[in-house]
């Protein structure tokens, strides 16, 4: 007689295999839990990167031209060029918010690197940007949390960079800084449950996402990972991506479509959705080629079109 299925199963692929589906049931389960309430006006406020403002010779310049582009406020980068001082003129000029800055050392000083010099340069930065978030009146730091490579596998990413992020957490619970990460090309978290309980591992209400819809269209789709991060979700990256052109004319083509057009991949109406179910009502900032104001300003009004419809 032929010995049932089920008794092939040993007893640590059992294990394993509920385990795994209790997980992801309790992650599916915390994203209804933990909604933001209802608030009245726009879903999101509108902020782009610091880069993208070609015009302005100071930050107070480039603040002026992003207020008349129609933009609530603008993400730094830390470490940086600007001192507070600075930030202080050109937010009290136009009355725009810094929202959050961007660790401008995360892919060149990876918490995921085998040298661990090179994690604590990457560490260092990271607490600088949290100081320098504090100090220009912002709430979060998006960060990349790790790079896989040939030289650096899944598991070692995953492992190095929660012990490098849990070593600035004391920091950032006493600035009260939220530590966001960012959906990228890293070869990481390329799930969003595996991303939902990566972040959930830390135990701490500041450690979530700073999630890039774009980004995510290459080998997903952004509403379904909206809805499975949740609560999670601390700010938006806006951009557009097109498949068609991913598959006809190479990876980083697929950005080469502005958002809202015929062939942006985003779909943003389900997106709209998407944010509605989870009650995300906060930031979302643009990161796409930029220019002069009359540029500028076609970008926030795309935004507009497709994020506060």
């Amino acid at each position: 007689m032929n010995e049932p299925i089920e008794l092939n199963m040993t007893r640590r692929t059992f294990v394993a295999s509920v385990g795994a589906a209790a997980a992801a049931s309790s992650v599916l389960a915390s994203v209804g839990s933990h909604t933001r309430s209802w608030a009245k006006g726009p879903r999101v406020k509108k902020a782009l990167k610091i880069g993208m403002i070609s015009e302005g010779s100071s930050l107070t310049e480039k603040f002026e031209i992003a207020k008349r582009a129609g933009y609530d406020g603008v993400e730094l980068d830390s470490p940086g060029a600007f001192t507070a001082d600075d930030v202080k003129a050109a937010k009290d000029a136009t009355g725009l918010e810094v929202p959050g800055v961007v660790d401008s050392v995360h892919w060149r000083d990876t918490l995921s690197h085998p040298d661990v010099a090179v994690r604590a340069r990457g560490v260092a930065g990271l607490e600088t940007a949290i100081r320098d978030c504090h100090s220009f009146g912002g709430t979060s730091v998006l960060l990349v949390p790790a790079v896989v490579n040939k030289g650096v596998s899944y598991a070692d990413a995953y492992r190095r960079s929660q012990e490098e992020i849990r070593k600035v957490l004391p920091l950032a619970t006493d600035l009260n800084i939220q530590i966001a990460f960012e959906n990228v090309w890293n070869n990481f978290l390329l799930s969003p449950l595996e991303a939902a309980q990566y972040s959930d591992a830390f135990e701490s209400d500041l450690v979530g996402w700073h999630f890039d819809i774009g980004n995510i269209v290459n080998y997903g789709w952004p509403a379904h990972w909206i809805e499975a991060l949740g609560h999670r979700i601390f700010k938006l990256d806006v951009k557009a991506f097109s498949r068609s052109r991913r598959n006809d004319e190479g990876l980083w083509k697929g950005f080469g479509v502005e958002i809202g057009d015929d062939g942006d991949d985003c779909d943003w109406p389900e997106v709209r959705q998407a944010l509605d179910s989870i009650g995300y009502r906060g930031w979302a900032a643009a990161e796409v080629g930029g220019g002069d104001l009359a540029r500028l300003t076609d970008i926030a009004r795309r935004m507009d079109r497709v994020l506060n419809a």
